[in-house]
């Protein structure tokens, strides 16, 4: 995609750049959006973990959506599931050397909230 910076300055821009600026967002909100994929993904930051410990550092979410959320998040290839041959065997998630393309993406919605949170609670005075 082209580099279209037009969108946020003052001219308006044109109904193709919107169509692929708005397919694009489409694109990365079907791989990372929802509720818990960017939370799964920052648990494993520090590392590889097993189900459990994974669903304990992610606060809330449900064994099943957890079970679905890493399906998704494996097929899109930003987690790896690795079976430990031991009795019994043990699987523990971990983030792919992919998922470190997001590092940019997960600062600027974390720098992003922070000043949000901040806007909301200037305006409630």
């Amino acid at each position: 995609m082209e580099d279209k910076t037009i969108i946020f300055s003052s001219e308006h821009p044109s109904r193709e750049a919107c169509t692929s600026y708005s397919l694009a967002i489409d694109d990365a909100l079907y791989a990372i959006g929802g509720k818990w994929k960017l939370k799964i993904i920052t648990a494993l930051l520090d590392g590889s973990l097993r189900f459990n410990e994974l669903q304990r550092g992610v606060k809330g979410i449900s064994a099943t959506v957890l079970s679905h959320e890493l399906k998704e998040l494996e097929l899109n290839g930003f987690v790896v599931r690795r079976i430990v041959e031991t009795y019994p065997a043990m699987i523990n998630y971990e983030l792919s050397e992919y998922s470190y393309t997001l590092k940019e993406v997960i600062i600027a919605l974390c720098k992003w909230g922070v000043s949000h949170r901040e806007w909301i609670r200037s305006r409630a005075i």
